[in-house]
């Protein structure tokens, strides 16, 4: 049986800084200033969204045997305003950039990654309110 456990441990710096180190061995700081040296903790929570969902348009684009040469994904967070200053909505912008990619190639892979897929987006549509959209750019 396979286990299904994540790890990590977040070890303290100085000030608000903090050096988080997952299971396989990666390291990377994050700060609790605002701004600060690092992402907040609250950017890290966008950026494993965003990167997440990035897997998998890319994945499906590259099976789906579109040239794709770029995909970005930016995203954008609002928060509620008050303590504690959680995430109401989440939108990934996903701007793909490739040779005579098809739009209802990107179209189809945002759409799985959104409803499928991603783990991250698929654990924060929960309490938060998840959006996506794509742009195609011509390489």
């Amino acid at each position: 049986m396979a286990d299904n456990r994540l790890t990590a441990s977040v070890k303290w710096v100085d000030g608000l800084t903090f050096v988080a180190e997952s299971g396989s061995g990666h390291q990377t700081v994050l700060d609790g200033n605002s701004p600060g040296t690092a992402p907040s903790p609250m950017e890290m929570i966008l950026m494993a969204a965003g990167s997440c969902a990035s897997v998998d348009v890319v994945s499906i684009l590259e099976k789906a045997r579109q040239k794709v040469v770029r995909c970005e994904c930016t995203v954008t967070g609002e928060r509620v305003g008050a303590t504690p200053n959680v995430f109401k909505a989440i939108h990934l912008e996903f701007i793909v950039t490739g040779h005579d990619v098809a739009e209802k190639h990107v179209e189809r892979a945002v759409a799985l990654s959104a409803d499928k897929y991603c783990s991250v987006a698929k654990m924060l549509e929960a309490s938060v309110a998840m959006t996506h959209s794509y742009v195609i750019r011509a390489a």
